[in-house]
């Protein structure tokens, strides 16, 4: 006897489930992964081998797709991405956000880190409060892991923060603006993936970021000089929907904070490892790697404390507060 339209929808309701009931035997939960940068970075090297680790973990019972180099999600619409739901994780440099919340930008304060120990002391201090903000959002934070630091691309020397002056800069967060304007540069905010596109128009014709994104946008094709200057150590900050992530049973849980617990460790190493290899491959591939005079150290410093001023009249108390300890631990009090 043919089945009546009732019993059909009674068989195929439960098609679904096994995605949306990771509790249930032999269900398979699948989670959707935005990125902003390529294949070839540490970052998402170091962020497929924590979804590998999952998979491995959970026996497939936890399955994550990738989506690299802003293919799904822009860099600026990931975080409202998994707050919607349109993917379970994602990671996004955390000071792109910084519209949202001033807070954000803390680690983009010019010449505030200049080393390794530093980022993680300034981290220690800031975590906090950006778990803080993520929870309020139903998201989490799974690691975070600081860029190498980074350098001037131009196409000239720069001996003072003069030569600057009427650049058209690459800018890719609210502080970077600022610290174009401040040097009396044009400021343009292009996303990772649009940089060489925006050289080649002309829309730009410097910029400051890490050698990792000079060697992952073949700044060799548009900038004669690098000069490192230190800047920033900026974070990229890894999370996931917190209403999925609860719903996973609790050995699926475990293996999740673990295997972030592991990127976290791993990727500062990665970072640190960058800082070298990368800078050396932008020499390899013809650019002048020439290092900072102290008349263009100086001249920074002070912007940075201009903008770090700037920073804490908006930032609020909580951003008093990180600076504060910062600098004490530091010994810049």
């Amino acid at each position: 006897m043919a089945p009546t339209r009732r019993s059909l929808l009674a068989a195929t309701a439960g098609l679904g489930l096994p995605a949306l009931l990771p509790g249930a035997a032999g269900a398979q939960t699948r989670w959707q992964c935005a990125t902003a940068y390529p294949d070839g970075n540490f970052h998402t090297r170091n962020l497929k081998q924590m979804v590998d680790e999952i998979a491995q973990a959970t026996g497939g019972a936890l399955q994550i797709q990738m989506h690299t180099n802003a293919s799904l999600l822009p860099m600026p619409q990931i975080k409202r991405g998994v707050q919607q739901g349109q993917v379970q994780l994602g990671e996004v440099l955390i000071s792109v956000y910084g519209n949202e919340d001033p807070f954000f930008e803390v680690d983009s304060i010019p010449q505030l880190v200049t080393s390794t120990a530093m980022a993680r002391t300034l981290r220690e201090k800031a975590r906090p409060f950006v778990e803080a903000r993520f929870n309020r959002q139903g998201l989490m934070v799974l690691y975070e892991v600081p860029w190498p630091p980074s350098g001037l691309y131009t196409l000239v020397p720069v001996p003072t923060i003069e030569t600057l002056r009427g650049t058209r800069m690459r800018t890719f967060n609210t502080m970077t603006n600022r610290f174009a304007t401040l040097l009396g540069a044009t400021p343009t905010l292009v996303q990772a993936a649009e940089i060489p596109q925006a050289f080649a128009t002309g829309v730009v014709n410097a910029m400051v970021t890490s050698a990792q994104t000079g060697v992952d946008s073949s700044a060799w094709d548009f900038a004669k000089v690098f000069t490192p200057i230190g800047f920033t150590r900026t974070f990229n900050t890894i999370f996931v929907q917190r209403r999925v992530f609860d719903a996973l049973p609790a050995a699926q849980q475990a293996a999740v904070k673990d295997a972030a617990e592991k990127a976290q460790t791993r990727g500062w190493a990665m970072s640190d490892e960058a800082a070298q290899t990368m800078q050396a491959t932008l020499g390899a591939r013809g650019m002048t790697v020439m290092q900072p005079t102290p008349e263009l150290l100086t001249g920074l410093a002070g912007i940075g404390r201009t903008q770090a001023e700037e920073w804490v009249t908006r930032a609020g108390e909580d951003g008093r507060r990180v600076l504060t300890e910062y600098r004490a631990a530091t010994g810049q009090a």
